[in-house]
């Protein structure tokens, strides 16, 4: 059947096959009601940075909350022969009544932590693997580029310019999204604008240019339409000869006596570091002090970084490419695994064992808290437990490094929160979606409660991800039991 380009997309289908003949089988031995208990965690953050960020939440919850298989859903599977007449009615009459919980978008998450835990029947939690993944994945990835970007930029404006080069329309609105909760404040993309109100900008391609005889005619024309906010592109001939002294020549020939101020110039091409300084120094030459300078082409948080530190006279970054696709590093390794089924009321641990010793997984229906030191109110550890356990903040808490283990911080004074919020009890929703800007400022307070050292581009240090005792016992009882 064709796709109407007309009708909402039903996502129900977008999952993968074999969660489809799993539950299929489930349900032919009579294991359809089997509670389980999945994680969703990654095992390495992307461009060996110190930390990621949490995106995507919203748009899972979304996802859950429209689950169902339509009448075609279920034709299209009967047509494959391959599921049993009694699975199809179950799928039929589908309702989600799991329990979700989930990490807050905008808060940095590390490796090997639970982000999203999801309890319920076996075929359920299945089945909605995919979109877990993709959901979080995706936007996990690009609000943790974005961030690096943001802080290369040294509270310089970023604007995500990456709509056209983003891996798919979805990527393109998404990704905006994603890059606004990293701390761009703007993007070019119309349509994540009017979806999540993220603010849209933009002012003039080269083709406007040279379509007019002239640059300044270019430069004119696009004054006089937009004298409040006038931003010129001045890389389409010549920077130095040509572009500047046409913006200097409208800025006091078209806009003043407008009673207007040409608010930027944009350089979209060659060495910016030098023209910038150049287009600085021209344009304060000329009295337009206040005019400010904004760069594109390809940047990512190194070409920044290494502008500023050549002095360019940069106040701004639209930055595209390299941040909506990730381009360094453009997969968030993020993987959903079983960890536990409930047995006679009791949580039985499961574990996944690997001669690939980052793939072990950690067995057990768990929580994750994080410690902050209450003298500073930085952030000193996060701390795994099981779920029916809290860290002892009346005692001492030791933690270790988890891939050195002989290394240990004894930490006093400290409080813990928890990170896992309900998102879903039952099936029915409980959490209150934020609004996108708080989501945004919530991250940037997060993430200035890490100390320094864990923000480093190059060699950041490596944040404390401890298990408690009682999680750890049982990872080696099971490692035991199952070793050959």
């Amino acid at each position: 059947m064709p796709f109407d380009v007309k009708q909402p997309r039903n996502l129900t289908m977008l999952l993968d096959f074999y969660e489809l003949t799993m539950s299929n089988g489930y349900f032919a031995n009579g294991l359809q009601d089997k509670i389980a208990v999945f994680d969703m965690f990654f095992r390495k953050i992307p461009d060996g940075g110190g930390f990621a960020i949490l995106a995507g939440l919203e748009q899972l919850i979304g996802y859950i909350s429209n689950l169902e298989f339509s009448s075609e859903d279920i034709g299209f599977l009967r047509e494959k022969g391959v599921f049993d007449e009694a699975f199809l009615t179950y799928l039929q009459n589908f309702r989600f009544v799991c329990d979700v919980w989930a990490v807050k978008e905008g808060t940095p998450i590390f490796p090997n932590e639970p982000v999203v835990v999801v309890r319920g029947p076996i075929i359920q939690a299945q089945l909605i693997e995919t979109m877990v993944l993709l959901s979080i994945n995706y936007q996990s990835l690009i609000a943790t580029k974005a961030n690096r970007v943001v802080r290369a930029a040294q509270g310089r404006s970023v604007m995500e310019f990456g709509s056209r080069r983003a891996q798919s329309y979805d990527a393109a609105v998404l990704g905006a999204r994603a890059a606004f909760i990293g701390g761009c404040d703007s993007t070019a993309c119309v349509l994540a604008d009017r979806h999540f109100g993220v603010p849209s900008v933009g002012t003039m391609a080269h083709s406007w240019v040279q379509i007019y005889e002239s640059e300044f005619d270019a430069f004119k024309s696009y004054a006089l339409l937009y004298p409040a906010n006038c931003t010129l592109l001045v890389d389409t001939y010549n920077v130095v000869k040509s572009g500047i002294p046409n913006a200097i020549r409208v800025a006091k020939e078209v806009l003043e006596p407008m009673g207007h101020q040409l608010k930027a110039v944009r350089i979209d091409s060659g060495d910016i570091a030098y023209l910038s300084k150049k287009a600085r120094k021209m344009l304060d030459a000329a009295g337009c002090h206040g005019v400010k300078i904004t760069a594109s082409n390809s940047l990512d948080e190194y070409i920044i970084t290494d502008l500023l530190i050549q002095g360019a006279k940069v106040d701004s970054f639209g930055v595209g490419e390299k941040m909506i696709t990730s381009k360094s590093e453009p997969v968030f390794g993020g993987v959903y695994k079983l960890v536990a089924i409930r047995e006679k009321g009791e949580y039985k641990p499961k574990i996944k064992m690997s001669e690939t010793i980052e793939k072990i997984t950690t067995p057990q229906f768990k929580n994750l808290y994080r410690i902050f030191s209450s003298e500073t109110g930085q952030a000193v550890a996060d701390y795994i437990t099981t779920a029916n356990e809290e860290p002892p903040t009346d005692n001492p808490l030791v933690l270790f490094d988890p891939n050195a283990v002989w290394k240990k911080k004894v930490v006093t004074n400290y409080t813990a929160e928890c990170l896992l919020e309900p998102v879903f009890e039952k099936g029915r929703l409980v959490y209150n979606l934020p609004r996108l800007e708080d989501i945004q400022a919530y991250c940037g307070e997060q993430i200035g409660r890490l100390w320094d050292e864990v923000k480093r581009f190059e060699h950041p240090h490596r944040y404390y991800v401890d298990l408690s005792q009682r999680l750890y016992d049982t990872k080696q009882s099971l490692l035991m039991q199952n070793s050959f």
